[in-house]
């Protein structure tokens, strides 16, 4: 509990823990200085008698308890008592396991950035990088020691007594599953490039959707067969459009159609520190034609834990904007009804000669 401990305070975002009247539990010290009040003073109040702003900010709690589900208010005003005003994305998560409890995090428009489009990969990547160390240390290990006695307390129960601890172990079991997923955004080893026909990549891809959850959903391909090889890692370009395509597919439900398009414009370049830009002429595009981002998610798809699907983890696009941002390429969306594109932007270029 203590690297928990440690994350929760120096973690640079605002953050509160409220109980289900309303009342706080926990926060952080970025929270206190957010609301100009200590700790000792503010725990076991209720947070509207120190945390102001517009209406929708306690409705929207109130939704996220009712639904169990994230929701993020963007561009909303927001303060302390007596601190000034500030532009704030506002997240209310939900805590599985803890009723009623509710996550706030404020994070300040100066760290979002002007635009969504100019941070989301990298602050996605790095906000993930740390929780997956948190999560590693503080749950799976335990979880270790609960399967093991489980199994272990399986040996003396009778056949009509296994059900129980046969759960424990399965469950126990998705959770492993679910922080291994977790773990993956703790890896910083640099990607194995190369020179990759993307065409492969995105075939290898579109095969293990046909095979896997695409079910009754078209996957139509529309290639550009004169694009030159790309500057990456197969592998992790496979996982990339993998979750994209299956993150397609679920926003269609049982039917739809899904389209992968490839294709060459050498007018993107990504801004680099030194002032120059990376060359990404190599576009492929995931466009499916179901009921499009909510509005109040659209900006904030590439953040880990923000989802909108009912049994959903939050993690597939994060690890998707990872995975880019280590390959110094570029992912964007555009939705609206009917048409929902993800696109990447890839170099063809070793990282030597761009």
């Amino acid at each position: 509990m203590r690297l928990y401990r440690e994350l929760w305070s120096q973690l640079p975002i605002p953050a509160l823990l409220v109980t289900g009247d309303d009342n706080v539990q926990e926060l952080n010290l970025a929270a206190e200085q957010f609301l100009g009040i200590s700790a000792k003073v503010i725990l076991g109040q209720p947070i509207w008698n120190y945390l102001r702003g517009e209406e929708i900010l306690p409705v929207g709690l109130k939704r996220a308890r009712a639904t169990s589900r994230p929701i993020v208010i963007s561009q909303i005003t927001t303060h302390g008592r007596a601190t000034a005003p500030q532009t704030c994305a506002v997240h209310l998560c939900p805590m599985t396991g803890a009723e009623e409890q509710i996550m706030i995090l404020l994070i300040e428009h100066e760290t979002l950035g002007s635009q969504f489009g100019e941070t989301a990969p990298l602050s996605a990547a790095h906000s993930a990088i740390g929780m997956a160390e948190m999560l590693a240390h503080e749950i799976k290990n335990p979880l270790a020691g609960i399967t093991g006695a489980a199994q272990f307390l399986s040996l003396s129960l009778p056949a009509e007594d296994l059900e129980m601890t046969d759960l424990i172990v399965q469950e126990s079991k998705r959770i492993v599953s679910l922080l291994d997923q977790v773990e993956q955004f703790g890896d910083v080893t640099p990607p194995s490039c190369a020179f990759v026909n993307i065409h492969d990549v995105l075939d290898r891809a579109a095969r293990s959707a046909l095979f896997g959850f695409a079910g009754e959903i078209q996957i139509h391909k529309n290639y550009d067969p004169s694009l030159p090889e790309v500057w990456a890692d197969a592998d992790q370009m496979v996982q990339v459009f993998l979750n994209l395509v299956k993150n397609a597919c679920e926003a269609l439900g049982r039917e739809g159609k899904v389209t992968i398009r490839t294709f060459y414009d050498p007018s993107l370049r990504l801004p680099l520190p030194d002032g120059t830009g990376r060359r990404l002429p190599l576009h492929v595009e995931i466009i499916d034609n179901g009921p499009g981002l909510p509005k109040a998610l659209a900006n904030h798809v590439f953040e880990p834990f923000v989802t909108t699907k009912n049994n959903g983890k939050g993690l597939g696009l994060a690890l998707v904007s990872k995975i880019i941002a280590q390959h110094r390429a570029w992912i964007s969306v555009a939705s609206q009804p009917g048409h929902t594109n993800f696109r990447v932007s890839l170099a063809i270029q070793n990282e030597s000669r761009s």
